[in-house]
């Protein structure tokens, strides 16, 4: 609220508040100072789609047996497709309540936004929302530079949780392959465990392939001993990158990731096959996409102990780098040039903003 005067007194009030559901009170704040508002959903539709229907009572947790789950619009899912939130309820109570609180006043909102764009929502699911709220896809919301390239000065999100490491990235990769070099991150905030990590070093030591690693300085000890000294003529160990500098980079050719919802639309705009390690919230969700519907990449399995072994993630690797992953490869491609179609001049996502725009003047006009 003292925000919001304080602007005001400025001489820049405050007409529309773009809100992240997640702080559902910031609609409420807005509608009181009889503000418009726009809720902005940075999950999959997909996701949001399930929390929904848990919220509401249609989908009931925690999802167990072998039968599959039925939502309007998506794929049938198996329980164990669905977020960690909703499989292994009781897991996380403070953020089950996060995730399905996002609903709780969004009758309110005059617009819903989905960070994704037409074909990635699915036509069907994105239908289904707006049959009760209007939901426009405005994605992918990444920097123009790396897309349709309009906005010449917008080459970055404007935060970086930590300091990347772009320059020593970018030149490294320079000296690569196209396609060659295998990128691996999971995220800010998950953590592997020792066995994982020690995992994922043997595949990669065991591989011919140059490879790129983001391993937080926090998990930097979780790493063999003396591994960093092995690899270093192929590979690159650092504590963070700028990520999208890295998958736009030509000599890219691999994303193993844990299927975060940025990450994944990342992967997918700008074309890189991806090989999935989901470990927790929606990435089981955002993983079944990109191995069942998008068929961009494949999900590493991981076994009764619940690693994901080192011929596992080898054989995952090598079907999406080389023969055998000619149709993912492919896919990739094509979807990478609907994401920059989706965000181009008269693109769907482009026309969903341009359209809120022309919308939220008219409505200042007959206001003032």
């Amino acid at each position: 609220m003292e925000l919001l005067q304080a602007l005001a007194d400025s001489g820049s009030p405050v007409d529309c508040v773009v809100y992240d559901p997640f702080i559902a009170w910031v609609l409420d704040l807005a509608k009181g100072s009889g503000l418009l508002a726009a809720a902005f959903f940075t999950q999959s539709c997909a996701v949001d789609c399930i929390y929904h229907r848990v919220y509401c009572g249609e989908l009931k947790v925690p999802v167990r047996g072998s039968e599959m789950v039925v939502v309007p619009g998506l794929p049938p899912l198996r329980p164990e497709d669905m977020p960690s939130f909703i499989y292994v309820h009781g897991s996380y109570p403070s953020a089950f309540e996060m995730v399905t609180g996002q609903f709780q006043n969004i009758d309110k909102a005059d617009w819903i936004f989905v960070n994704t764009f037409l074909q990635v929502g699915r036509e069907e699911v994105i239908n289904c929302m707006s049959r009760t709220w209007k939901v426009k896809a405005i994605g992918p919301t990444i920097p123009s530079m790396y897309l349709d390239k309009r906005l010449q000065d917008d080459k970055e999100y404007g935060l970086d949780v930590f300091k990347p490491t772009t320059n020593v990235c970018t030149n490294w990769l320079s000296k690569k392959l196209p396609k060659s070099v295998i990128y691996i991150s999971f995220g800010s905030l998950a953590q592997l465990s020792v066995e994982q990590t020690e995992e994922i070093a043997r595949a990669l030591t065991t591989l011919n392939k140059p490879f790129l690693w983001v391993v937080r300085s926090s998990e930097l000890a979780k790493l063999p001993k003396n591994f960093s000294e092995e690899t270093s003529e192929k590979g690159l160990i650092v504590s963070w990158c700028q990520q999208l500098e890295v998958l736009a980079h030509d000599a890219v050719g691999c994303f193993v990731t844990h299927c975060g919802w940025n990450s994944t639309l990342e992967g997918l705009s700008l074309g890189v096959p991806m090989v999935a390690m989901p470990q927790w919230t929606d990435q089981s969700t955002n993983a079944k996409f990109v191995v069942d519907v998008w068929r961009v990449g494949v999900w590493a399995r991981a076994d009764e102990k619940g690693l994901v072994r080192e011929g596992e993630i080898r054989r995952c690797i090598k079907h999406v780098t080389e023969g055998d992953g000619e149709e993912i490869r492919e896919n990739a491609t094509k979807w990478k040039k609907m994401a920059r179609d989706a965000v181009d001049d008269g693109g769907s996502s482009d026309r969903n903003i341009q359209e809120f725009v022309s919308t939220l003047v008219s409505s200042l006009k007959g206001v003032n």
